[in-house]
C-alpha cells in the first residue's frame, strides 16, 4: 500500500541549516561539496539538502531499511544517491572528503507503524524489531534460545529497565511453559504482568521494547563506530549533525564530540606536542514547543552540532 505509513521530519530545517552552514570552498579552492544523510529513512532530510545545496554539490545517502531504499528510489535528482548499508560504513568514503554528515537516529514513524516491523507494543505484528529486514536474527528469534543473565543485561544496559530480571526470568519461563514468545502483543503482555510499577504516561513495555531493539540492530556500537568514521571521512570545517532520540545515543554522541574537541596530552610523555583538537562543538537545540505539540514523537530529541578543524586525524 502505497504511502500507508507517513513520517514528520525532526528538527528538519534545523537541522539542514547547520549542515549546510559551513563554507563550501575546500582547501584546493574548489567548490564541489559532497554530504552525506546517514539515516535516509524516509528522505525528509535529503529532500531538504537537495533543494538547498549548491549545483555542482552531491549527496550520498545511506539506509539499512529496504523500504527506506523504495523511498529513496523516487528521487530523481542525479546529484543524489543511495548505499544499502548502515551508518557505520561512512568510513568507506574516502578521508576527509565530506562537507557534512547528518545522523538521525532512532526509527521512523512508518518503521513504528506499521505492525509487520514489529517495533511497537500498540500493534499485533511479528516480534521483529530488525532495521534490515533481510539479515540477521529478529528479537523473537534470539529470544528462543536467549540465556536468562544475557536477558537481564540487554534489559537494564539498553532499556535501563530496573525490573530486568523479573522480565528476563518471565520470558524464560514463558518459554518454558508455552514455548517462545512470537509476537508483540504477547511481549507486551508479559512485560505488563511482571512490571507492577510504571511510569505514568508510559506503556510497562517501552523500555523493555526500545532493548531488545538496540540489541538486535548492534544501534550503540554502530553508532561509535559512525562517529569515528565521520571524524575521517570530515573534510576541515564540516559539520557533524547528530539528532538522538535517548539518553543512551545523545550521552555516546555528547562525550564523543568532548572528547575530540580538546587537546590530548600523553601522560607517559609530559613534553610531547599534544594531539590537537579535532571538533569545535557549536551547540545543543532542542526542537521548540511548536514542534512537540505538532509531532509529539519529537519531545525527546536533541541534536548535537560541531565542526571539523584542521587537525590531521591520528592513524
Amino acid at each position: 500500500m502505497e504511502n500507508a505509513w507517513t513520517h514528520t521530519t525532526v528538527l528538519l530545517n534545523e537541522a539542514v541549516d547547520a549542515l549546510l552552514g559551513a563554507p563550501d570552498t575546500t582547501t584546493d579552492g574548489t567548490s564541489n561539496p559532497v554530504f552525506v544523510d546517514a539515516t535516509f529513512g524516509r528522505g525528509g532530510h535529503s529532500r531538504l539538502i537537495l533543494s538547498r545545496m549548491a549545483l555542482s554539490a552531491r549527496l550520498v545517502a545511506f539506509d539499512k531499511d529496504p523500504d527506506a531504499l523504495i523511498e529513496a528510489a523516487r528521487i530523481t535528482d542525479p546529484r543524489f544517491s543511495i548505499r544499502h548499508q548502515g551508518f557505520s560504513h561512512l568510513g568507506e568514503l574516502p578521508e576527509a572528503s565530506v562537507a557534512g554528515v547528518l545522523l538521525d537516529l532512532g526509527i521512523s514513524s512508518p518503521q513504528i507503524d506499521n505492525p509487520a516491523r514489529g517495533f511497537s507494543f500498540r500493534f499485533e505484528g511479528p516480534l521483529d524489531m530488525r532495521m534490515d529486514t533481510t539479515r540477521g536474527q529478529s528479537v523473537a528469534q534470539w529470544l528462543a534460545h536467549a540465556e536468562v543473565d544475557q536477558m537481564t543485561e540487554v534489559i537494564r544496559e539498553y532499556g535501563e529497565e530496573r525490573f530486568a530480571g523479573p522480565i528476563a526470568k518471565a520470558i524464560a519461563a514463558r518459554r518454558q511453559a508455552r514455548g517462545p514468545i512470537t509476537t508483540t502483543t504477547e511481549l507486551a503482555q508479559l512485560v505488563a504482568d511482571t512490571v507492577k510499577t510504571r511510569e505514568p504516561g508510559q506503556n510497562p513495555a517501552t523500555r523493555t521494547f526500545q532493548a531488545f531493539r538496540i540489541f538486535i540492530n548492534a544501534e550503540l556500537e554502530e553508532l561509535q563506530q559512525a562517529l569515528a568514521a565521520a571524524l575521517k571521512v570530515l573534510r576541515p570545517g564540516g559539520r557533524l549533525v547528530v539528532i538522538s532520540f535517548h539518553s543512551l545515543e545523545d550521552r555516546i554522541v555528547k562525550q564523543f564530540i568532548a572528547k575530540h574537541a580538546k587537546e590530548v596530552y600523553d601522560r607517559r610523555a609530559p613534553f610531547a606536542v599534544p594531539q590537537a583538537m579535532q571538533l569545535t562543538a557549536l551547540g545543543r537545540i532542542k526542537p521548540s514547543a511548536a514542534e512537540v505539540a505538532g509531532n509529539p514523537r519529537a519531545r525527546s530529541a536533541v541534536m548535537r552540532v560541531a565542526e571539523r578543524t584542521h587537525a590531521k586525524v591520528a592513524s
